[in-house]
């Protein structure tokens, strides 16, 4: 009679990290129980080539995308912040500008009595010096006189308050300054007021 014979013996692992009779975790199994691809870590790692590589240059095609929109938002509110500073420069330029001469055009009856007594020979002692310094401070700031006998007449910053025809001119001109002009900067404040001759005919 043949002896019967076995495969064999199946083993079986139970590799649950609880013990469903105690309801305790289980220590990890001994490294001689762990299947071979589990045991071998470099058979575990994902080859050059694979599918993480296509993930990794997804990630970083993404992240250069987002560094493209921050530099250009960037920018932009670089080249902004450079307008409003030009802008309000330009705006600030402008108040003081107006500040000045609005103070100035209030001294302009001063100016005007100053100028007269200097013409009569009335302006003399200390008053001379203050009058001088008063004109020299109003200049520093942008004020400027105009209007000078013999130049020609430009209605743009003279008013001609009288007519006469003379040969002896070629074009109209300011015989006689009646009562000078100022202007401050291109702002003409007063415009000069003179007698003009036209040309004969």
């Amino acid at each position: 009679m043949m002896s019967e014979e076995f495969p064999e013996p199946t083993v079986v692992r139970d590799r649950r990290r609880i013990d469903p009779e105690t309801g305790q975790l289980r220590e990890p199994a001994p490294a001689a129980e762990q299947p071979a691809e589990a045991a071998d870590p470099a058979a575990a790692a994902p080859t050059a080539g694979g599918p993480d590589d296509g993930a990794a240059d997804a990630e970083l095609e993404a992240a250069q995308t987002l560094a493209a929109e921050r530099l250009d938002e960037l920018q932009r509110l670089n080249a902004e912040y450079a307008n409003y500073r030009k802008r309000v420069d330009r705006d600030r330029d402008v108040a003081r500008n107006a500040a000045l001469s609005s103070v100035a055009e209030a001294l302009l009856p001063v100016l005007d009595d100053v100028h007269l007594a200097r013409q009569h020979g009335d302006l003399n002692g200390p008053f001379a010096a203050i009058a001088e310094k008063l004109e020299t401070t109003l200049g520093r700031f942008g004020l400027e006189r105009y209007g000078e006998n013999g130049e020609p007449f430009d209605p743009s910053v003279h008013e001609a308050l009288m007519h006469s025809h003379s040969d002896e001119h070629e074009v109209a001109t300011c015989v006689q300054v009646l009562q000078p002009g100022y202007r401050f900067g291109e702002r003409v404040l007063r415009p000069a007021r003179v007698a003009v001759a036209d040309p004969q005919g």
